[in-house]
């Protein structure tokens, strides 16, 4: 197993994508806190400039640059202005996700190149893509946002699910790769967590069983970012994360199971 000493966050320089809101704004701001500079990106420029105001008194600077990151063209503008702003390159942080809820058969081809687009291709690219940067930077690293369900994939969630197994294995497979340059990876696998996914989807609308309290925001940008200064490779913020970690690698069938249960349940009028 890999191992990386703590990182001293303060004074470091990054790049974050999905940062207008949910908990790429929260881990955004959290960093910003910890006094990382950082250039944030997102599609919806007024909410970036809002998630740089609120951050305004931090010992970290958060420089808004609005774009589409499944675009080539915009992440290789994305790390150039970052260079020239920031002066080089320490952090990678991919936060920008993408949705949808329905039978697989229903859905169509669109749908599964959007998800991956957005989950998958987009955070790959733009990690090879600063990869030399980083491997000049001080205690540099990268942060996948994935989830439970890149684990053990639940029904309804087909797109999604292929897409966060695919961001784990790339992280697993790149670990080692990163590591012989110096570059850290953490993945934080994330269970039900307070944000607009939900609202956002591109097909369909949350199933009544997977209702739940979720964790906040802006309690997983904490274990986050203090999973990336303790130079930890995972991160699971919250119970439901670590419990559904632990049944997805020694229960599965409990999932299974559970889930079985709560899809035939009466629904409550």
């Amino acid at each position: 197993m890999l191992h990386f000493q703590r990182r001293q966050l303060a004074g470091l320089r990054g790049i974050l994508t999905g940062g207008s809101s949910g908990v790429g704004r929260a881990v955004a701001i959290a960093l910003a806190e910890a006094g990382v500079d950082l250039v944030i990106t997102g599609r919806r420029e007024q909410r970036l400039l809002a998630v740089a105001e609120a951050a305004a008194e931090a010992p970290g600077r958060l420089l808004p640059l609005a774009g589409d990151i499944t675009a080539a063209d915009f992440r290789r503008r994305l790390v150039e202005h970052a260079t020239a702003e920031l002066g080089g390159l320490d952090l990678v942080v991919a936060a920008a996700g993408s949705g949808a809820i329905g039978p697989f058969v229903q859905a169509s081809p669109k749908v599964l190149r959007e998800i991956f687009d957005v989950d998958f291709f987009a955070p790959a690219e733009l990690v090879r893509l600063s990869l030399p940067l980083l491997a000049a930077g001080r205690t540099p690293a990268v942060v996948l946002v994935g989830s439970i369900l890149g684990l053990h994939p639940l029904p309804l969630h087909a797109e999604y699910s292929a897409a966060k197994a695919a961001l784990h294995g790339l992280a697993t497979a790149l670990r080692p790769e990163l590591a012989d340059e110096g570059i850290g990876l953490l993945l934080a696998v994330l269970g039900p967590t307070e944000s607009e996914f939900w609202d956002n989807l591109l097909t369909g609308q949350r199933p009544g069983w997977s209702q739940g309290r979720p964790l906040s925001a802006e309690a997983t940008a904490s274990a986050i970012v203090r999973a990336l200064g303790a130079g930890r490779q995972t991160v699971h913020p919250g119970w439901r994360a670590k419990a559904f970690a632990g049944l997805a690698r020694f229960c599965p069938a409990v999932i299974d199971w559970t889930i079985r249960r709560k899809r035939q349940a009466p629904r409550r009028s």
